[in-house]
């Protein structure tokens, strides 16, 4: 292991291996972002449906919440690597094939989507009732209230949120290597796992080491920026 450690260096000499890296970090920055992307198109609108309709939320609907539930609980129990293989028949369906960069970003988004949609539930009932009582008092409906009382006030809370998922999915990501899934971790698996070649895998577990560092400071940053206990 110190020996591969030693080679580092070389590592980035070798203009093939250099040139693979950063097609590896493009490939992994272009499926965490995507994915989290849909994962928020789908998991934003479950996420406020499972906080409204859930028992004391401000529309309670039992049958719906329950449905709702049982199927993000569902999906989230499925390991993310036995939901990958599961869902490559309807991955090719989607996209035609069942590897690569591109394929990799529907089981990324199914995955993430009730994930997501717990977060953004658990962000939503963290809002003060109080408020919520105060605008429904004002005549205010509910679409009034889902977007400009509980979305506005549990920002800073949806933003921390953003912050775990999208390192949540930069790590699925790197997990789908083992299936041809494309970027640092498909690296990590092919030459740190198959060939033997340590150094390889130690820079591209660095570099997601890094990629997560940012992303968590940037969006630390950002929910800071939204954070009215702050100003």
């Amino acid at each position: 292991m110190w020996d591969s450690i030693m080679q580092i260096p070389s590592v980035f000499q070798d203009e093939a291996v250099r040139s693979m890296i950063i097609a590896g970090i493009g490939e992994t920055l272009y499926m965490t972002i995507v994915s989290t992307f849909f994962g928020y198109v789908f998991g934003l609108p479950l996420g406020i449906a499972l906080a409204v309709t859930d028992k004391t939320g401000i529309k309670p609907n039992a049958v719906v919440y329950k449905v709702l539930d049982f199927i993000s609980n569902i999906i989230r129990s499925i390991p993310f690597l036995i939901l990958l293989i599961l869902l490559i028949p309807f991955t090719r369906a989607v996209v035609g094939k069942s590897y690569g960069s591109t394929a990799t970003i529907v089981p990324l988004v199914v995955a993430a989507a009730p994930f997501i949609g717990r977060m953004i539930e658990s962000s939503l009932k963290e809002v003060d009732g109080g408020v919520i009582e105060a605008a429904q008092s004002m005549g205010a409906g509910n679409f009034t209230i889902i977007f400009h009382v509980m979305l506005v006030e549990a920002r800073t809370s949806i933003l921390v949120g953003a912050t775990i998922a999208t390192g949540t999915i930069l790590g699925y990501s790197a997990m789908a290597g083992t299936v041809g899934g494309g970027g640092l971790g498909d690296i990590a698996i092919r030459y740190g796992y198959h060939r033997y070649q340590f150094d390889i895998m130690i820079v591209t577990v660095v570099l997601l080491v890094v990629l997560v560092q940012i992303f968590q400071t940037i969006g630390m940053f950002i929910s800071n920026k939204f954070d009215r206990r702050k100003r």
